[in-house]
């Protein structure tokens, strides 16, 4: 049975680095041999979106934000407001 609370929180960001390239962390799901690290590469990127997916089928919802991922990364310009609209029924 899955619950309302059973969420993931995640955050997209834009690296500052040479690559510039959008990346996705999933708060919710670090460890503490990474979490230290994950959280300051975010801190150090561009925040662009962020939010809540639910638990129930978040492969499902994961493989969505990677493709969203691959056409910001390939040039893509969308709105976070499109990343939302996009997860539908997964977002939280």
């Amino acid at each position: 049975m899955a619950f309302e609370s059973d969420k993931t929180m995640f955050e997209i960001y834009r690296e500052t680095t040479y690559a510039m390239e959008y990346r996705v962390v999933y708060f919710t799901e670090l460890q503490d041999h990474n979490k230290e690290h994950e959280i300051n590469r975010a801190m150090a990127g561009e925040h662009f979106c962020d939010g809540f997916i639910r638990d129930f089928e978040k492969d499902k919802a994961k493989a969505v934000i990677e493709s969203l991922l691959g056409r910001m990364n390939g040039g893509e310009s969308l709105t976070p407001e499109d990343i939302t609209r996009e997860l539908g029924e997964h977002a939280a």
